[in-house]
């Protein structure tokens, strides 16, 4: 893993920072794993924008991600590791001996002709899927599940990283890459190791165009709208613009928008960092 300062032969090039690529062993995706995105830019079946900020960028094809690692107890290569337009990590090809392929978010460290494997008592080892009951105490882990077998939904973007810090029936006591404190069934699988491509944020875009291609429109800050845009907007020349919210009035920074009957509460040993 590593990053590249290029030369600043252009004005958008003068502050770029790339990624190095120096895990990724090829550029061709496996064709049979890939199908099309259609984009809104935004806008609803009628036709009305609804999500601002969304439009353009260059196309994109979505790689079908194995996030339930159900094949159990069978044995599968890594073919190659690859880059993913639709996500921040890297992703893995990986066969298995009946020939099927499969993607998988890639850890680091997972190399090319390395076997993975998923099950209730394999060895802890990276890119290795186990259910949180079969997995040491204080192990590095990602692509945790919430529910037993939902898929991995949590720990999954790049250089992200869980903590399993405790056991006690049939819950277990995870840290979470937000800070967050968390109970989880011990029945959910989760994959041994930290997400690929952890450079990803030393990277800098260099120019307003990078999110253009990205399918990011312009933002424009509330405090220069007007008052009738939006609540922070108004006053005469450079103003604060008031408490910061929403386009809607709902209070940022410290204000706390979580339920507080939502059932999950119960769940969550200690909230996450301030």
């Amino acid at each position: 893993m590593s990053v590249r300062k290029l030369k600043p032969i252009t004005p958008g090039q003068r502050f770029r920072v790339v990624n190095g690529f120096d895990a990724i062993t090829t550029d061709k995706p496996e064709k049979s794993l890939l199908r099309p995105i259609k984009r809104s830019g935004g806008r609803n079946s009628q036709g009305k924008m609804t999500m601002r900020h969304i439009g353009g960028g260059h196309k994109r094809r979505y790689r079908i991600i194995d996030f339930k690692r159900e094949r159990f107890n069978d044995a599968a290569e890594v073919m190659s590791i690859q880059y993913d337009p639709n996500r921040t990590a890297f992703i893995a090809l990986v066969q298995y001996a009946d020939g099927e392929k499969r993607y998988i978010v890639a850890q680091n460290g997972l190399e090319v002709g390395q076997k993975i494997i998923s099950g209730e008592n394999v060895a802890p080892e990276v890119g290795n899927a186990m259910t949180l009951a079969n997995i040491p105490l204080g192990t590095i882990i990602s692509c945790v599940e919430l529910r037993p077998g939902q898929g991995a939904v949590m720990a999954r973007s790049a250089g992200s990283f869980a903590q399993l810090m405790a056991r006690d029936g049939k819950f277990a006591t995870i840290k979470l890459p937000s800070g967050e404190t968390r109970l989880i069934l011990v029945g959910c699988l989760a994959v041994i190791g930290v997400v690929s491509n952890s450079d990803h944020q030393l990277l800098v875009s260099g120019k307003a165009g990078r999110s253009r291609w990205l399918g990011r429109r312009p933002r424009v800050r509330p405090v220069v709208m007007n008052p009738v845009d939006h609540p922070m907007g108004g006053g005469e020349g450079k103003s604060s613009g008031g408490h910061p919210r929403s386009r809607n009035g709902i209070p940022a920074k410290g204000y706390r928008t979580r339920s507080k009957t939502k059932s999950s509460n119960k769940y969550i040993v200690e909230r996450r960092n301030k």
